[in-house]
């Protein structure tokens, strides 16, 4: 097998934004890692949140639309009841989101090692590589230790993914040649 050496060319504005995008993603994601209960109960009470906003937009809807049906009501009732139930039980909303966050990684862990063989002989593609055994990793650790540990492990888990995201594109925009 020859070895074959390709540079990553990038030109000034690109190569600034991606480095800055890997230290914003370190930064946060050592938040996560650092304070990961308030990271979990951040974004349960974000979700919350969202939930109710539109569960009460679809209300509206419903209530200039469709008020004459009860099914209609269905959906806001849901949205409303659903986003409330996170928003008083952060604890529940965050075991819900253990789930959604190990398909996350599983994904995540595929599609970076698939995009890391497809930068293979670039510099820095290791990195990418690192990344998806790592989201693989994570996924098997959460989807061992789930519920139990769904209320800190979310913001670690969250907080760790992103911190080795930002690496991986620090790495790149670093070893990447100017043009």
């Amino acid at each position: 097998m020859r070895n074959v050496s390709l540079d990553i060319f990038m030109d000034g504005r690109i190569r600034r934004a991606t480095i800055i995008t890997g230290v914003v993603l370190l930064v946060l994601g050592l938040i996560g890692v650092i304070m990961p209960q308030v990271v979990t109960v951040a974004i349960s009470l974000l979700i919350s949140f969202l939930l109710v906003f539109g569960g009460v937009v679809v209300a509206y809807l419903t209530w200039i639309n469709y008020s004459r049906t009860a099914l209609a009501w269905l959906k806001p009732f849901l949205l409303i009841a659903l986003g409330l139930l996170i928003g008083l039980y952060p604890a529940a909303g965050a075991a819900a989101l253990g789930l959604i966050l190990i398909i996350y990684f599983l994904l995540d862990g595929f599609a970076s090692i698939s995009f890391s063989f497809m930068l293979r002989p670039l510099p820095g593609w290791g990195w990418t590589l690192f990344n998806g055994i790592l989201s693989l990793v994570l996924a098997c650790v959460f989807l061992i230790s789930w519920p139990f540990s769904a209320m800190w492990l979310v913001g670690v888990l969250v907080g760790l993914s992103l911190m080795v995201d930002g690496l991986a594109l620090l790495m790149l925009g670093l070893s990447a040649s100017k043009f």
